[in-house]
């Protein structure tokens, strides 16, 4: 818990109060139904292990000459949307420890700091809270890269773990009207891929958490500029500027950087559009032989990613960055399918090998690049 004087800066459990308060409820299903859906999705998930491995030809490296666990040793978990809630604050205490120490540090420091800290600490809960509350009915799986150690984790595990969001799987396999055992399986794959990428690839965790912290700790933490920020990212979004428009379509958070922040974040989103991509490209590939009516929940799925919902859902899509989430869909499953088209699935694998042969963001946007920089240098 960040503290001092006995204030937090951030109010974890009235965040996971307000979120679970505000979210939606998941569709209706009776208990007989929502235990086939969680067995079956476990079923699901080991089976994608073995698809995903054999076609991207990626294996967890043996220790000490054991061979691995399946899945790295990381678990699987099936939760609902309060637990999707409960596990990502536990993740986001543990990641953004170091930041608020240092923010509160200086808050503590100035008269009145400790009730600044204590209503403060309330607010940002709630905000945090409702936030959640939004993405909690939206998320179908995730890696869970940053848990914090002893947490459900068995014994040889790398500190990750893949979650299986139940009652949101269901809820867009009956919006999107498809077969729901293969969208349950397609849905496993692509969330399989990423736990393969990490499991496979030991130094990509640490990697991605250090970028973060790179990135957290040149955050500008002058109250007046981080105001002004703010209030240029409410501006912006109320306005509604254009493109041509000074700030016109940036997020809030790229509102809130500072200049050396926006190399760590050009790195960060370079790195996030490869591990999306690679996954659609794998979701894809692995589809054919093993999910029938891959073609048709393909397209559905597109459609739905595109075309958001109300105009509220859009705002807030606009306002955290969402839609640049879209785009590394869009743009990494391409550099993938590129590099992997040049110089076989061999060599593009060939990603893996350290930080430096990672893609640029200039890269992910021009695949030729990368070629010639990782595989023609040594022609």
């Amino acid at each position: 818990m960040t503290s001092f004087g006995g204030a937090q800066m951030v109010d974890w459990n009235l965040a996971v109060a307000t979120a679970t308060r505000l979210v939606r409820p998941g569709p209706e299903v009776s208990r007989d139904e929502a235990r086939a859906v969680v067995s079956e999705l476990r079923r699901h998930a080991r089976s994608s292990e073995e698809h995903v491995r054999a076609f991207t030809r990626m294996a967890a490296p043996p220790a000490d000459g054991v061979a691995p666990a399946p899945g790295g040793g990381t678990p699987v978990l099936v939760i609902d949307r309060p637990g999707w809630i409960r596990a990502n604050v536990a993740g986001f205490r543990e990641l953004l420890k170091p930041l608020l120490e240092k923010v509160e540090g200086r808050r503590a420091g100035r008269p009145g700091g400790a009730v600044l800290s204590a209503v403060g600490s309330k607010v940002t809960g709630m905000e945090l809270g409702a936030l959640l509350s939004f993405l909690a009915s939206r998320v179908l799986g995730q890696y869970e890269t940053f848990a914090p150690p002893g947490r459900d984790l068995p014994a040889g595990a790398n500190g990750g773990r893949l979650l299986l969001v139940a009652p949101n799987i269901v809820h867009v396999e009956r919006e999107l009207d498809v077969e729901p055992h293969d969208f349950r399986l397609w849905v496993c794959l692509h969330e399989e891929t990423h736990r393969t990428q990490f499991s496979a690839v030991p130094w990509l965790s640490d990697h991605i958490e250090g970028e973060i912290q790179t990135f957290l700790a040149e955050t500008d933490i002058d109250p007046g500029t981080l105001l002004e920020r703010v209030r240029e990212a409410a501006q912006s979004l109320a306005g509604g500027r254009t493109e041509g428009e000074a700030d016109g379509g940036r997020s809030f958070v790229e509102l809130v950087q500072t200049p050396a922040q926006r190399e760590v974040l050009d790195r960060i989103t370079a790195v996030m559009s490869l591990l999306e991509g690679h996954a659609d490209f794998v979701m894809d590939g692995v589809g054919p032989d093993v999910v029938p009516s891959v073609a048709e929940i393909r397209e559905k799925f597109q459609q739905r990613r595109a075309s958001g919902a109300g105009r509220l859902d859009q705002a807030l899509r606009k306002l955290l960055g969402l839609d640049a989430k879209l785009r590394q869909y869009r743009d990494g499953e391409r550099f993938v399918r590129a590099v992997v088209k040049d110089v076989g699935m061999d060599g593009f694998n060939r990603v893996w090998t350290s930080p430096n042969t990672l893609p640029t963001k200039a890269e992910i946007a021009a695949p030729a690049e990368w070629v010639a920089r990782v595989h023609r240098k040594e022609s």
